[in-house]
């Protein structure tokens, strides 16, 4: 394997079940800590993007379903309106 695979590999490995080992290799190794910050900002983009995806996909089989909430139709009304009276 790679180096830089079997690196990213111990920085998964350990991101998943931290230890003091691990704790003390961070402290002596300032890339290792680098490369593992920037690993766990990966992870939470990642968590985060599929959260949004998650709720934009649960939003559209809500409309679908049920149609657009309540509170929605004063908003595409005053759209509609803006565009009909041309001040978009």
């Amino acid at each position: 394997m790679r180096p830089e695979l079997e690196r990213l590999l111990r920085i998964e490995q350990q991101l998943h079940s931290p230890a003091a080992e691990w704790q003390l290799q961070l402290l002596l190794d300032a890339d290792l800590q680098a490369d593992a910050e920037a690993q766990q900002r990966l992870y939470a983009g990642l968590r985060a993007a599929g959260r949004h995806q998650l709720r934009r996909e649960l939003a559209a089989l809500h409309t679908r379903l049920y149609g657009p909430p309540l509170g929605a139709w004063p908003h595409r009304i005053a759209a509609w309106l803006r565009g009909a009276l041309g001040l978009n």
